[in-house]
C-alpha cells in the first residue's frame, strides 16, 4: 500500500507542479510581484494538500502566531522538499538563497526571478557570502521581506549531527533582523531521495 501511495504521489505532485507553471504563467508574469505571490501560495497549499490526501501524511505547523512582523530570517533545518514549500503560505514576501543552476530550469528558473530570490555561485564562498548580504539588505531596504535561509546550507537526514555554517551567522549580523529558528521531522516522512512517502 505504501509503494502505491508513493507511486501515486510522486506522479500528481510533479504533474501538478508542471500543469500548474503553465497554467499560471500568463497571469503571473503580468502581475504586479506582490500579486503574483499568489500563485506559490496556491501551489504550496495544494502540494500539501495533495500529500495529506495521497500520502496520507498530514502536515501540522504549530507556532505561526510567534513569527514577527516585517523583515525576519527563517531558519528551518533542511532535511526534504517539504522545507522548500511548505513555509510560503505563512509569510508575506518569502526571499530564498538559492543555488544558482535553479534559475536554469525553464518555467521553474523564470518564476523564481519573478520572486526576486537570490541566486548564489557556490564556487567562492566569501565572495557569495559577501553578496547575498547585499542583496539580501537590498531587498529588504526596498520591502519587508522574510528571507528563509538553512543553516547547515544542505539537506541532511534527521538526527544527523548538526554541521552549521558560518554564513548565517554573518547574515544574522550584517542585517539586524529576528531570527526564528524552526524545527521539523519532515525528513522521516519525505526523505531526501526517496521515493517513499
Amino acid at each position: 500500500m505504501l509503494i502505491i501511495r508513493s507511486l501515486a504521489f510522486n506522479l500528481v505532485f510533479y504533474l501538478s507542479l508542471i500543469v500548474q507553471m503553465i497554467v499560471w504563467t500568463p497571469f503571473y508574469f503580468l502581475a504586479p510581484r506582490h500579486r503574483a505571490w499568489f500563485v506559490p501560495k496556491f501551489w504550496s497549499r495544494t502540494s500539501m494538500w495533495l500529500y495529506d490526501k495521497i500520502a496520507a501524511t498530514k502536515s501540522e505547523i504549530t507556532g505561526v502566531e510567534n513569527l514577527p512582523e516585517g523583515s525576519f530570517i527563517l531558519a528551518p533545518k533542511h532535511q526534504s522538499f517539504w522545507d522548500a514549500i511548505a513555509f510560503f503560505p505563512y509569510l508575506d514576501d518569502a526571499l530564498y538563497i538559492l543555488k544558482r543552476e535553479l534559475t536554469w530550469i525553464p518555467f521553474f528558473g523564470w518564476y523564481i526571478m519573478k520572486m526576486r530570490m537570490i541566486p548564489v555561485d557556490r564556487g567562492s564562498r566569501s565572495k557569495a557570502l559577501k553578496a547575498v548580504v547585499v542583496a539580501t539588505r537590498q531587498e529588504m531596504d526596498r520591502n519587508p521581506r522574510q528571507l528563509i535561509i538553512y543553516p547547515e546550507g544542505t539537506r541532511r537526514p534527521p538526527g544527523a549531527e548538526p554541521s552549521y555554517k558560518y554564513g548565517i551567522v554573518e547574515i544574522y549580523t550584517q542585517l539586524g533582523v529576528p531570527v526564528v529558528p524552526v524545527a521539523h521531522v519532515a525528513g522521516l516522512y519525505w526523505p531526501r531521495r526517496k521515493f517513499l512517502r
